[in-house]
């Protein structure tokens, strides 16, 4: 009996050590996906998407670009690469807006001056001592970033914001997929990235007093293409871009239209590059920040040659005094002496195409930490300086609606004040009196001003 019972025993644990391992065995491993984007050399066909979905799921189609995003299997991607209609495939791309630190007016021409826009020569100390005729009417600046706070309409004039065209997109390869528009969501946003870098476009109420900005009387078109955390992916902010360039072509094509993107990744998405090149052939001219990485080079889209990229640049006089943002005055004419390049500013490495450098080193503006309540901060990061560009380039398109994104970037890099290499000793609020320096590969053309690209514009003849 006992025999017996053993053998019972023997056999079952036999068949509990067996068992699991015919599991193991007789199970495949789950298939691996990766999210991409796909861009075509042909338009968009039923067939073309059948083909596709052969190598994954298909997931959302952008037929102004001739794009395709999809959850492609990751040991297909050559074989998708190698099809006669496919142009380029890249896995979707990060994207990122965050900077390194942390109204009843209806008109801001007369605002008080900030040393940023002391500096670019927009204003002059003091109050209502605008340097420069151009305001920006006219000139749509759609802001693609984080959208805009719920308090917005505390810190903006209403009419400002062109709330009939504003949007949000989500999703992404990355996350769901496909990208879906998300109404009224623009103006949800808690991360206060692009709030802040709208109010250097227009300028802000700051407590009911008037702040100026580069070009007060523009219109702000939000476009959401970064979550609540300040970041994204590479086809949402290729939706934004397209859907601008539709703009464009469409119920805006009278009107002169400018991008800012304050966002970037470390490589070129190929979707969003013909995000880029479509908006720019229908007219729009498209500013990027150069990204907060120092040495380890650009962030994309900035880098790529056709984008406006800026680098942020500093004044000698920060933090000199109380109340130095506004109570200062930056000495005119500019000085190079008096500016530098700071070391977060993302230096060009070979291929990369770096054009002006602008202020982005403690810029105020709103920028919320407790939701509902409104406050101020000063940030610095390249984010900061591509809005300064962005409205540059919305007074140049003012006077001349017929420039396009050449002529503008032209008339921007020959009218910039070359900053050679060197070193600057600052004062730092966080760590005391320090020295930055920067070698030629961290300004571009140099540091830009707005009445000296007003000035080069006037006699500016197109190619």
């Amino acid at each position: 009996m006992k025999s017996n019972l053993f053998r019972i025993f023997t056999a079952l644990f036999i068949l509990v050590l067996i068992i699991p391992l015919v599991g193991v065995s007789s199970v495949q491993a789950a298939p691996r996906y990766t999210p991409v984007n796909v861009v075509l050399n042909t338009d968009i066909t039923p067939a073309i998407v059948t083909t596709l979905g052969k190598y994954g799921t298909v997931l959302d189609q952008v037929v102004e670009i001739d794009a395709i995003t999809m959850k492609a299997l990751t040991n297909k991607l050559e074989a998708i690469k190698a099809l006669p209609f496919v142009e380029a495939v890249s896995p979707d791309a990060v994207r990122n807006g965050s900077p390194v630190d942390t109204v009843a007016v209806t008109d801001f021409t007369n605002g008080l001056s900030t040393w940023d826009m002391d500096s670019i020569n927009i204003t002059d100390y003091g109050w209502d001592n605008r340097q420069v005729t151009q305001d920006g009417t006219g000139v749509y600046v759609a802001v693609l970033d984080t959208g805009l706070l719920d308090s917005w309409r505390q810190y903006f004039p209403d009419e400002r914001i062109a709330e009939e065209y504003a949007i949000a997109f989500g999703g992404g390869g990355g996350e769901k997929g496909n990208v879906s528009s998300q109404p009224n969501k623009w103006e949800h946003d808690q991360n206060s990235h692009g709030t802040h870098v709208t109010s250097t476009i227009l300028g802000f109420s700051l407590n009911g007093n008037p702040i100026n900005g580069v070009a007060p009387m523009a219109t702000v078109i939000p476009v959401k293409v970064l979550n609540q955390n300040g970041s994204g992916w590479s086809s949402v902010v290729a939706r934004g871009i397209t859907y601008v360039g539709d703009l464009k072509a469409g119920p805006l094509k009278d009107y002169p239209v400018v991008i800012n993107m304050s966002l970037g990744g470390p490589s070129l998405d190929a979707m969003e590059k013909a995000a880029i090149d479509y908006a720019i052939e229908q007219g729009v001219i498209i500013v990027a920040s150069a990204g907060n990485e120092g040495t380890a080079g650009m962030g994309y889209p900035g880098a790529y040659e056709p984008v406006i990229s800026v680098a942020a640049s500093g004044w000698v006089g920060e933090w000199t005094a109380n109340a130095w943002w506004y109570a200062l005055n930056v000495p005119d004419p500019t000085n190079i002496d008096q500016f530098y390049i700071t070391d977060f500013s993302s230096r060009a490495l070979p291929g990369q195409d770096l054009d002006v450098a602008a202020p982005g080193s403690w810029i105020v503006g709103p920028y919320q930490v407790n939701s509902g309540q409104l406050s101020y901060y000063y940030l610095g990061g390249t984010s900061m300086a591509s809005p300064h560009v962005a409205g540059i380039a919305a007074l140049l398109v003012q006077t001349r609606p017929e420039l396009i994104q050449g002529d503008v970037e032209a008339i921007l890099e020959g009218s910039a004040i070359y900053l050679p290499a060197g070193c600057r000793d600052i004062m730092d609020p966080n760590v005391g009196p320090t020295t930055i320096c920067w070698d030629d590969d961290a300004t571009g053309a140099g540091l830009t001003t707005a009445d000296a690209a007003i000035a080069y514009m006037l006699s500016y003849e197109q190619p």
